[in-house]
């Protein structure tokens, strides 16, 4: 993956010699995106799944953007659906949506652009993705089993173990632990700043007792160590002192998981789950989840703006497992029990918010992977 923002080249596709080609307009929507602050990793990802259907386009003489219709874009879907892997295998349904999401994006972009006449993209069906958990969820116990494999007595284990509690206690998406900055970190308040989350947005969450010890003790111990003369602040740090790339992150957790021998497969994301689902459980209300995981969308900004950060610390640290005590400052059994429900939220479809969830943090893993192995 490109790094700090930067789009790595990639052999052109399509026709070269035709500037109004549908790769010169794949060129210009990359810059577009690059100018209106995309990420790299939404950038690297469009353009690696243009690039696919652009060759498919090129076998079958569409060359240019007003050369493709609905029925065209229909029957790409098609050969997704009936496409095989290496294995034999049909491609999944995530990755039948995958493929679309960003011919779907262009096509509107070419529209509005005014490249295009209409789009044709407008009315094109996206698989529906199946709203479930992934297939591996940590329990309690086997989370702690996990946090504790790292060997605290090295330098690497205790950073690694900090890590790790981190992203339990948080429930952070690895892109957005890989950017924390030092004083992101609030011991004395127990919150953690998320700067230009998804969609660019920032969110103060807080951060469990337990993860804090470790991450005070990395930055005692470990940290200086590991710092270069170039150090940016960057909270966590490689052996060479620099930020880790995500390819790296993903790999040292899945090592740690494995290791385990619990029988479960996974990675950074897979303590995302675990902590909205145990939180869940244990009572929280789905809408705290929903900010301490940044899912709350342009239109329901109100809701997350009416959870102050003081009623989110207090959900956390009365259902987060990782500490499980009465949160100081709750006199009685009713006051928590308000809190959980969410006093002083609107009402809404719990069923329908909790559907969205466990599809918001379903799909999130092939997003993720996307970066990986594009």
């Amino acid at each position: 993956m490109p790094r700090k923002g930067v789009h790595k080249p990639k052999p052109a596709v399509g026709d070269l010699r035709d500037p109004d080609s549908l790769y010169y307009y794949l060129l210009r929507f990359l810059a577009w995106l690059a100018d209106h602050h995309y990420s790299a990793h939404t950038i690297e990802g469009r353009d690696f799944y243009l690039r696919a259907f652009i060759a498919w386009c090129d076998t079958r003489g569409l060359t240019r953007p007003h050369d493709i219709t609905k029925p065209i874009l229909e029957s790409y879907q098609r050969y997704l659906f009936l496409r095989r892997k290496k294995n034999g295998e049909p491609l999944t349904i995530h990755s039948q949506h995958t493929h679309l999401v960003p011919v779907r994006a262009w096509f509107k972009w070419l529209a509005k652009q005014n490249h295009i006449l209409y789009n044709p993209a407008a009315d094109i069906e996206l698989p529906r993705l199946g709203h479930r958990l992934p297939r591996y969820v940590l329990s309690q116990a086997e989370a702690e089993t996990v946090l504790a494999v790292p060997d605290v007595t090295t330098t690497t284990g205790l950073r690694d173990r900090a890590i790790m509690e981190t992203l339990y206690s948080t429930g952070m998406r690895r892109s957005e632990l890989l950017h924390l900055k030092r004083y992101d970190v609030d011991t004395e308040r127990g919150t953690v700043m998320i700067r230009e989350g998804k969609g660019r947005k920032d969110r103060l969450i807080p951060i469990g007792e337990r993860a804090l010890a470790w991450i005070d003790k990395y930055k005692a111990d470990v940290r200086p160590e590991l710092a270069t003369g170039m150090d940016d602040d960057t909270l966590f740090l490689t052996h060479l002192g620099e930020a880790f790339a995500p390819i790296r992150l993903t790999q040292m957790v899945r090592e740690y998981i494995d290791a385990a021998k619990i029988g479960k497969r996974g990675s950074c994301h897979l303590f995302r789950h675990t902590m909205a689902t145990l939180m869940l459980e244990n009572g929280a209300d789905i809408r705290y989840i929903q900010a301490m995981l940044g899912h709350a969308k342009l239109d329901t900004t109100q809701i997350y703006t009416q959870v102050s950060i003081r009623m989110l610390k207090t959900i956390h640290t009365a259902t987060h497992p990782g500490k499980p005590i009465r949160p100081r400052g709750m006199t009685g059994d009713a006051a928590l029990d308000a809190a959980l429900a969410g006093e002083g939220l609107p009402a809404t479809d719990t069923a329908a918010e909790l559907d969205e969830l466990l599809a918001t943090l379903d799909a999130e893993v092939h997003e993720e992977n996307e970066g990986e192995t594009p």
